[in-house]
């Protein structure tokens, strides 16, 4: 099984600093409302935990030139 390494930091109240081996990313917004992360390879990511087994997400990746 290989290794993986991951660490989040709180920076602020309702946001979080991400990081993995290869990239780092911003998440602002707690658990009541939509969440959105910046990620440093250009991906963003909006997404709503609904009540019950549902959530939704959306996501959108920067183009490479």
């Amino acid at each position: 099984m290989p290794l993986t390494f991951r660490k989040s930091f709180r920076i602020l109240p309702g946001v979080r600093l991400n990081i993995n081996k290869r990239s780092w990313s911003v998440t602002t917004g707690g658990r009541n409302g939509p969440r959105h992360t910046y990620s440093s390879t250009g991906r963003r990511t909006t997404s709503v935990d609904l009540p019950g087994p549902f959530g939704w997400r959306r996501t959108r990746s920067a183009r490479r030139r």
